[in-house]
């Protein structure tokens, strides 16, 4: 039976998303300081944030066309930019340290998904007779490697 790396789904091959897992991990590691008094708060509403983002990464790459997977990455992006605001409202009122970490992640995961968008634009307005809008295809080709 092939090896786990050959069975991966499409989602999985991505640098965006394995980047976004990671991410997720930040999230739980930096809300795990907030007090009791948040875990209904911010705590639920940051983790359920930084979990939406692979989530919106991996229901996109499913889908049967560009339009859609550029629609959930978008979702993907808005849950990155409220994660980044409740990061920095638990800063603002002192609930935990900065951990810079976090920062550098949604930095790099904004700029990927960004990248990646972009590149599928870019496809999808190709003369179909290079592209189809109904590619199942998640990784744009080796030209825009920097959003893989």
């Amino acid at each position: 039976m092939g090896n786990r790396e050959s069975r991966k789904r499409p989602h999985e091959r991505l640098d965006v998303w394995q980047d976004a897992m990671t991410l997720v991990e930040l999230a739980y590691r930096f809300s795990s300081t907030f007090p009791d008094t948040e875990r209904f708060g911010l705590t639920a509403q940051l983790r359920r944030a930084a979990v939406s983002v692979p989530s919106n990464i991996a229901e996109g790459a499913a889908r049967r066309s560009t339009r859609e997977y550029v629609r959930f990455l978008s979702h993907a992006r808005g849950s990155l930019s409220e994660l980044d605001t409740q990061r920095q409202l638990a800063l603002r009122l002192g609930l935990a340290p900065p951990l810079s970490a976090l920062e550098e992640a949604i930095d790099r995961v904004f700029a990927k998904l960004t990248a990646l968008m972009n590149a599928l634009d870019a496809s999808a307005s190709m003369p179909s007779s290079t592209a189809s809008d109904d590619s199942r295809f998640p990784i744009p080709d080796s030209r825009h490697s920097h959003a893989r």
